[in-house]
């Protein structure tokens, strides 16, 4: 499927996500080339208000829309799926059968859910009480489910790194333990978090905040676990940490799957032969590709060494334009990545501890003013919630933030 002549070189962004769009809709604005976007699902979700929406702070309407209605102007959208690449031809074979000639690629494909990967995790998924927020669909059963509930044992569960923005699997246990607590049975609800790390989140300003939430609302944290097992029938977690298991009974299960680069990116030479995750093996801080001169990476499918976040996305963006820019000119990519990263907590109905980082677990506040938005903030609630949305649907997928 050869593209129309037109002019300038032939862009093909693999994703039609946050990724795809932000750096679709930024390239066209700078008039780098004409950009194709393969992207094969028809409704496009904000997925951070999925937390809100699994946690009841938000409606499951206000998280999707029509791709064809946030593709950028300019931006030619392929309802496709790539199936593999040749880099050495410069060509995207797709799952439709046709092909794809590019002279730039970008793979902003983001991460597949493994549910497979865990025993007895797909058959859970199916009952009415296992819920999630990193699907729309299970993010509404979860509003139901977790406003309901009276009595019982909800466990939660987050996945090891790698995730696209994995803490976020915390944000609907906070918000249901704040509306538990309004009602007056948050005491009759045993609340327990299964962590795959040490410490809540790994950064110490927002460590020691979130330890004082899990206090406050009397959650049961297991610290260093990782989910080995599910029975459906049995509503049972297995959960252990080298030779050491246990084994939870639940009334409801919120679980985050383990997660994935999309296997055509391994199979298509694009990642590390030491990756077992599959990313695209980029410069972390070029973007660019460190075998393929002609293909670039953004997003939770690039091997940047930060934590895979939808904030993260927005720098990105704005340094993959610069160094293509450069490319095209025959120079040397000079902008840099420094890996920021941002996961916005929401610890209650009304207030959220915004996580601002770099690849070394830095702060890095974005309002220079402050030295960090780590702190419990009723202001951060309202960017969270009301203001980012927004900027997302009218800026950011618009390549203009």
């Amino acid at each position: 499927m050869p593209h129309s002549p037109t002019s300038g070189p032939h862009i093909v962004v693999i994703g039609g996500g946050n990724a795809g769009l932000s750096i679709a809709g930024r390239l066209t604005r700078a008039r780098l080339g004409h950009v194709t976007v393969v992207e094969p699902r028809t409704q496009h979700v904000y997925a951070p208000l999925q937390s809100h929406i699994a946690g009841g702070t938000a409606r499951a309407s206000l998280a999707v829309r029509p791709q064809g209605d946030v593709t950028p102007p300019g931006v030619r959208w392929l309802r496709d799926e790539a199936f593999t690449v040749d880099p050495e031809a410069r060509r995207v074979h797709l799952v439709s059968g046709g092909h794809l000639d590019y002279d730039q690629l970008i793979v902003a494909a983001g991460l597949r859910l493994a549910w497979e990967q865990v025993p007895g995790l797909p058959e859970a998924m199916d009952r009415p009480e296992s819920v999630s927020n990193y699907t729309l669909d299970l993010a509404t059963r979860a509003s139901a489910v977790l406003r309901d509930l009276r009595r019982g044992t909800v466990v939660f569960t987050q996945p090891a790194e790698p995730a696209s923005c994995g803490a976020a699997a915390q944000k609907p246990l906070y918000l249901a333990c704040d509306w538990w607590r309004s009602l007056g049975v948050l005491d009759d609800i045993r609340r327990v978090l299964v962590l795959p790390d040490p410490v809540p989140f790994g950064v110490p300003d927002v460590d020691r905040e979130l330890h004082r939430v899990l206090d406050r609302y009397g959650v049961e944290v297991r610290y260093s676990r990782e989910v080995r097992s599910v029975d459906a029938d049995a509503r049972t977690v297995t959960i252990g940490h080298g030779d050491d298991e246990e084994t939870l009974s639940y009334d409801v299960l919120h679980a985050v799957p383990p997660q994935r680069a999309p296997e055509w990116i391994a199979g298509s030479g694009l990642s590390a032969d030491d990756d077992p995750h599959g990313f695209v093996d980029v410069d972390p801080e070029t973007l660019r590709h460190r075998r393929y001169a002609d293909i670039w990476s953004l997003g939770d499918a690039a091997r940047v060494a930060t934590r895979p976040s939808g904030g993260a996305i927005r720098p990105q963006a704005k340094v993959l334009t610069k160094n293509l820019r450069s490319a095209l000119r025959g120079q040397a990519p000079t902008a840099r990545y420094d890996g920021y990263s941002v996961v916005p907590f929401t610890v209650s109905r009304g207030t959220v501890v915004f996580a601002e980082f770099d690849r070394w677990g830095r702060p890095r506040p974005t309002i220079p003013f402050w030295r960090s938005l780590s702190r419990e903030r009723r202001s951060t609630w309202i960017a969270d919630r009301r203001i980012l949305p927004w900027v997302y649907w009218h800026l950011i997928l618009r390549g203009r933030a």
